[in-house]
C-alpha cells in the first residue's frame, strides 16, 4: 500500500509550468506508426554537428573515466581567442538554460523583479519563479519589434534583471545595435541586462549585434551563448556566458563543479574552430529561410521576417488544426500555445528536402481547408 505523501512543497511551485519541449522523432513514429518523420520544431542544425566535433569526441572517449575540468579552461581559451576576450570574462555551463538558472540564483531575492519582453523564451520566467521573484512583461510592438519605451517604463525600484533575447525566440525579430545602446545608456547601474544571443550566428542584418562588444566596454551586461544551435551540439548540452569579471565571479559561487562533461567540452573546442561547418550552416539557413518566405508568400500565409533559424507563421484560428495535420503527416513543428500565441506556428528551417516537404504538406492542407470552406 502506497503511503500518503505529506511533505509540503514550496509554494512557488504552484506558479511554475514545466518546460514543454518539441515532440521527439521516436515518439511521433511510435504514436502514429510512421517510418519517416521530419522534425522542424526545436531549431536544431539540420546539417548535424561539426565533423571536427565528432572526430574530437571519438579521439577522447578513453578519458571519460576522469572527472571533467570543472572550469573548462581549454574551452575558455578557445572562446576567448575567437572573441577577443579574457578567460576571466567567461563561464561555461550545461547549456544556456543552466546559466539562466545560475543567474537567477546569484542575483534574485523574493522581493526582486525581472523584466521580460513578451512573447519570448519561457526559461527566463522559470528562473525567476524558482527564486520567488516577480516577472514583469514588456510587450513587443507591432510586428514583434522591441520597444525600448515599454522596457524602460516597466522598471521599478525592485527591478534586478532585464532579459533581451535577440534574435528573439519565438518571433525571430531582434534588437538593433542602436536600440541596445540606448537601453544600456538609460538604465540604472544596478540593473543587469541578460542578453541572450543564442541565435546570433544566423543574423544577417548589418545593424545586428551579439552584445559582446558591450561587455568589453564595461556595461553591466551578460551575454548568453550556446553550442546547441549553429554548432549542432544540442544533445551534449553546453553553453557559455560572457560578462564583466566581477559578474562571472559572483555566478561561479553557485555553479556546481563538473557541470559540463568532458566530451561536451572537447566537442565544443573543435566546433568553435570549424569555420567550414559554421559557414555552411549559416548559408544553408539563409537559403532555407528565403525558401520558406517564398513558399509561404505563394500560399498566401503571413509570416514574420526572422534573423534566426526559424520562422513564425500566422495561420489564424486554424493554427492548431494545421499543426495537428502536419504532425499526422510526420512533420513536427511548434504550435504557438506554448507562448500564448494560439494563432501561430513556428517552423525551424530545415534542409532543402525538408523545407520542400513542409511546403508541399502545407499546400495540401491549406487546399483541403479551402475545399472544406466551400
Amino acid at each position: 500500500m502506497e503511503k500518503t505523501y505529506q511533505i509540503k512543497k514550496r509554494s512557488v511551485l504552484d506558479r511554475i509550468e514545466p518546460y514543454k519541449p518539441g515532440k521527439p522523432i521516436w515518439e511521433v513514429q511510435e504514436d502514429l506508426g510512421l517510418k519517416r518523420v521530419i522534425k522542424l520544431a526545436s531549431n536544431e542544425n539540420p546539417l548535424g554537428p561539426s565533423p571536427k566535433a565528432i572526430e574530437a569526441i571519438m579521439t577522447n572517449l578513453n578519458g571519460i573515466n576522469r572527472y571533467p575540468d570543472s572550469h573548462a579552461n581549454q574551452l575558455k581559451q578557445s572562446i576567448a581567442y575567437q572573441y577577443g576576450l579574457s578567460p576571466s570574462q567567461l563561464i561555461i555551463t550545461n547549456g544556456a538554460d543552466e546559466l539562466i538558472t545560475l543567474i537567477s540564483e546569484t542575483f534574485l531575492e523574493a522581493s526582486d523583479e525581472i523584466i521580460v519582453p513578451s512573447p519570448s523564451f519561457g526559461e527566463y520566467d522559470f528562473g525567476a519563479h524558482l527564486m520567488g521573484a516577480k516577472i514583469v512583461k514588456a510587450p513587443l510592438d507591432y510586428n514583434f519589434s522591441f520597444s525600448i519605451e515599454n522596457i524602460l517604463s516597466a522598471i521599478t525600484e525592485y527591478t534586478k534583471l532585464i532579459y533581451i533575447c535577440s534574435p528573439n525566440n519565438p518571433t525571430g525579430t531582434y534588437m538593433p545595435k542602436q536600440g541596445l545602446e540606448q537601453l544600456l545608456q538609460k538604465l540604472p547601474k544596478d540593473i543587469l541586462v541578460v542578453f541572450d544571443s543564442a541565435y546570433s550566428h544566423y543574423a544577417t542584418n548589418e545593424d545586428y549585434t551579439d552584445g559582446i562588444e558591450y561587455v568589453k566596454d564595461g556595461f553591466p551586461i551578460i551575454i548568453l551563448q550556446t553550442f546547441s544551435k549553429i554548432y549542432g551540439l544540442a544533445g551534449l548540452r553546453i553553453g557559455f556566458g560572457v560578462a564583466p569579471e566581477a559578474v562571472i565571479q559572483d555566478i561561479q559561487r553557485v555553479k556546481e563543479p563538473f557541470n559540463v562533461n568532458t566530451l561536451a567540452q572537447t566537442a565544443a573546442i573543435a566546433a568553435i574552430n570549424d569555420e567550414v561547418h559554421l559557414k555552411k550552416s549559416k548559408h544553408t539557413n539563409t537559403i532555407g529561410r528565403n525558401m520558406l518566405y517564398e513558399g509561404l508568400t505563394h500560399l498566401g500565409v503571413t509570416y514574420t521576417e526572422s534573423m534566426s533559424n526559424f520562422v513564425l507563421v500566422d495561420f489564424g484560428p486554424d493554427a492548431k488544426q494545421i499543426y495537428e495535420k502536419l504532425l499526422a503527416k510526420g512533420i513536427i513543428v511548434r504550435y504557438g500555445d506554448t507562448w500564448g500565441m494560439s494563432k501561430y506556428i513556428r517552423f525551424s528551417v530545415g534542409t532543402y528536402e525538408e523545407n520542400i516537404q513542409l511546403l508541399l504538406a502545407l499546400k495540401l492542407i491549406l487546399g483541403n481547408r479551402s475545399d472544406d470552406d466551400e
